[in-house]
């Protein structure tokens, strides 16, 4: 179904998780929370589909992305443990997570385009206008996104501060 190999399901299947637990998060918290019961399934979700890309990638993009994807997500639950003083590690942490979310939309909207409806997909070309613009529709979220996360941040940084 789709033309996904077993593994290529294992990979779907184990980060599929992630998205709903974004989604939550960012409702719930207004950012990936590292510290809650989601951002556990969130890391544990993300650390499986970037680690098994390795496994069924096909274009040499998708290994940067996953190496981008670990190195974000690794450095983005750590800062919170080496940097606890700093005022800094709370807009540290939200940009690099934010951004481990945006690797993870960039190909499930490429793949899901590209495979749905099975047999009679809407892309087949990756210059395609309708991918380009969910491409770009999903920059855009992430601009805007990551602005009011950090505008956020800057703001209850002050509260707390009165």
């Amino acid at each position: 179904m789709f033309g996904i190999s077993p593994i290529g399901w294992v990979h779907t299947l184990g980060s599929l998780p992630a998205i709903p637990a974004a989604v939550y998060m960012f409702a719930r918290y207004g950012r990936i929370a590292p510290r809650s019961r989601a951002g556990a399934v969130y890391f544990v979700s993300m650390v499986i589909g970037a680690v098994s890309v390795f496994l069924v990638a096909h274009q040499p993009v998708s290994y940067g992305i996953a190496v981008a994807t670990l190195i974000f997500l690794l450095a983005g639950y750590g800062v919170g443990k080496f940097w606890k003083a700093s005022g800094a590690a709370n807009y540290v942490e939200t940009i690099l997570l934010t951004l481990t979310t945006f690797l993870l939309m960039v190909p499930t909207v490429t793949e899901t385009l590209r495979r749905v409806p099975d047999g009679q997909p809407f892309v087949t070309d990756l210059k395609s206008p309708l991918l380009l613009g969910f491409q770009a529709s999903l920059v855009v979220m992430l601009i805007v996104g990551l602005s009011i996360q950090l505008i956020y941040l800057r703001k209850k940084g002050k509260a707390a501060a009165l």
